[in-house]
């Protein structure tokens, strides 16, 4: 445990506030993250990256993310955290040379390899050691302490037991996964891609085949009827984010580099909340309804997995999942008229007159809403507005603001 509070006048007060530490898969995402609350985003470049699917960002718009979150007072943290075969190795000084020149705030590493370079040619970069490392102790903690890494993100395979010790025998700042996927194989070192589809998932090419639906056969004799799948559930910790933020963790993260902008902005919504609350009042009231906004904004369902005990049958999927796709989000505030009480929005799912929704932002505080009209971009009357991304109009008695978003009410 370290030092996160002081008694104040007979009271006991935070004073240290973790990082909330948001994933960005483009140069858009980066943008919402700091503005849905996060300190610090995390990204891939182009190259040596694990999430080869995502758009990434080239060397120009890391400089143009850097220099955004600089002006805001936040950080940037691009991962080079693939295992790296010698033919990978071609480039990788350069490559560095460039984040550096970028001014990244920190690279995500898990091979010594990029240690080694890093070291040579960017002696001044900060180092953080990726969950693709699968530290669990603290003796590979003082280890790479001692290496010059300032930061270990922890597998998601740590209990609280665990992380406790660490705290308690090593001196280098922790990093620990709040919310996301999680992997078959330990903090995400699984083959199963390449087997199936000779992509490899250690270097960003994950086809996630835990996820897919299975036949169970002896030899061409189908054995059972029912298709099961070998995925485990996802990752929440909305409900022990006190203790993660008492025992001193320096950086809460969320996992989702290829995720829609609506789910970045929800949960860093809820967590900027939590995080916040706490440290002002050392207490979080209504915890189920954060909770409840989490598994909305989801298609998956989500637990502490191994923090508060090893997972069992319930932490997993085997026979049947629902992943349904997510129609809550109902639209992006462009414009609020004061005048005329109206909000300008751009339309992404279904929603009609007469049905109660809920605007929210990071100055907004669920304001729930009845359409008692909708007018179209000629400002005609219209019932229902079905076209994706079209521009409308609807009431709202409430100053709203840009880039709030919409959703269904629940």
């Amino acid at each position: 445990m370290r030092e996160v509070s002081q008694v104040i006048n007979g009271k006991r007060v935070i004073v240290k506030k973790p990082e909330l530490l948001a994933p960005a898969g483009n140069l858009e995402k980066v943008k919402w993250a700091f503005l849905y609350g996060a300190d610090a985003v995390y990204f891939g470049g182009r190259d040596y990256s694990l999430r080869a699917n995502a758009q990434n960002l080239n060397i120009d718009e890391i400089k143009e993310a850097c220099s955004y979150a600089h002006n805001l007072g936040k950080k940037v943290y691009v991962t080079v955290n693939i295992v790296f075969h010698n033919e990978d190795i071609a480039g990788l000084e350069e490559y560095l040379i460039n984040l550096n020149n970028a001014k990244v705030d920190a690279i995500i590493i898990s091979d010594p390899l990029v240690l080694t370079f890093a070291k040579k040619v960017i002696p001044n970069m900060e180092i953080h050691i990726s969950t693709q490392q699968n530290t669990l102790n603290y003796e590979a903690c003082n280890f790479w302490y001692n290496e010059g890494a300032k930061r270990v993100v922890l597998a998601r395979e740590c209990s609280k037991e665990d992380m406790e010790s660490i705290l308690k025998h090593s001196k280098i700042d922790l990093e620990v996964f709040i919310q996301g996927a999680m992997c078959v194989g330990y903090s995400g070192r699984c083959v199963l891609s390449n087997y199936f589809t000779n992509r490899d998932s250690n270097r960003g090419g994950c086809s996630q085949i835990c996820r897919w639906n299975f036949g169970l056969y002896d030899n061409e004799k189908e054995i059972s009827k029912d298709e099961f799948a070998i995925t485990v559930k996802d990752l929440s910790m909305i409900n022990y984010i006190k203790d993660l933020i008492d025992m001193g963790i320096t950086s809460l993260k969320i996992e989702g580099r290829m995720r829609s902008i609506y789910y970045i902005a929800t949960v860093l919504n809820v967590y900027r909340k939590v995080i916040d609350e706490y440290y002002e009042k050392g207490t979080i009231s209504n915890i189920s309804k954060y909770s409840y906004e989490l598994f909305r904004c989801a298609n998956r369902d989500s637990v502490p997995q191994f923090f508060k005990e090893k997972p069992g049958v319930n932490e997993q999927y085997y026979l049947t999942r629902e992943e349904p796709s997510n129609k809550d989000f109902l639209g992006v505030v462009l414009d609020y008229n004061k005048e005329t009480k109206e909000i300008t929005l751009e339309q992404r799912n279904y929603f009609k007159k007469g049905d109660e929704i809920t605007v929210f932002g990071p100055n907004t505080n669920d304001i729930t809403i009845k359409v008692k009209y909708i007018k179209n971009e000629k400002d005609e009357y219209i019932e229902v507005a079905n076209h994706p991304q079209e521009i409308v109009k609807i009431n709202c008695e409430t100053e709203v603001f840009k880039n709030d978003l919409i959703r269904v009410k629940f």
